[in-house]
């Protein structure tokens, strides 16, 4: 399955706003261009050993996972793939808007919402639903490498319903910035990564569109083929009166 594409269902901030940028630097990749892109000096200088530091993200490039990656199912086409997207972004409904903080997350960082939104957990859940016809079914080895053992019993439900563990309930939105640390070196990295996205001024962060990314094989990194605006449910008459 190495010359076999896969694909996903992202968010992605544009490929020109400050998050993206902060994003592809930190990771040293940029998934909308394809480019390798050099990492800041202050993350080397904490961290000589940075590109293994962030080897992980660097391969999906910066996102946070809304339908995570699949082989197309049989008799299924990336152009029936891209036709739904562009169906599911013309859905009317309600634009999640997160307050955005970098915090460790299962041992790595990541951006993540200070609190839980419901509207962001619902529209993982419809991307979770309304992909899923396009998903390969797991492989035996693709189901071991998700470790069903040490998953919970709802979690192993749901990789063998959806071909992923972390959805509906278990679904926590995360930008990771990288890899597993271990905890003495988490801290300082910590306190880098909150110093440079302070630097940001990114108080609040609408989740206004939906991106498609494809690995076009596994030695490969996930490219940014397609992106679309959501649309955003007018507000009744009612509500405004």
């Amino acid at each position: 399955m190495t010359g076999s594409p896969r694909y996903a269902i992202y968010f992605a901030a544009g490929s020109d706003s400050a998050l993206s940028r902060f994003g592809a630097e930190l990771l040293g990749y940029d998934a909308s261009s394809g480019n390798e892109l050099p990492f800041p000096a202050d993350a080397s200088r904490l961290a000589p050993d940075w590109r293994d530091v962030t080897a992980d993200p660097r391969k999906y490039g910066f996102h946070a996972t809304l339908k995570a990656p699949m082989a197309l199912a049989p008799g299924k086409t990336e152009a029936e793939l891209l036709a739904a997207c562009v169906a599911f972004a013309g859905k009317a409904r309600t634009i999640p808007v997160i307050r955005p903080v970098v915090d460790a997350i299962s041992g790595f960082i990541a951006i993540i919402p200070a609190e839980p939104v419901g509207a962001l957990q619902e529209l993982a859940a419809d991307c979770t639903r309304d992909f899923d016809s396009f998903r390969a079914p797991l492989s035996a080895e693709d189901r071991a490498r998700r470790k069903p053992e040490k998953l919970s019993e709802r979690q192993r439900d749901y990789l063998d319903r959806w071909g992923y563990p972390y959805v509906m309930e278990e679904f926590r939105f995360h930008m990771t910035l990288t890899g597993r640390l271990d905890a003495e070196r988490r801290g300082p990295i910590l306190e880098m990564l909150r110093a440079r996205f302070a630097a940001l001024g990114l108080d609040a962060l609408a989740i206004d569109r939906v991106t498609l990314f494809r690995q076009d094989d596994a030695k490969a990194r996930f490219r940014i083929i397609g992106e679309w605006a959501l649309t955003q449910s007018s507000v009744s008459a009612s509500s405004r009166d």
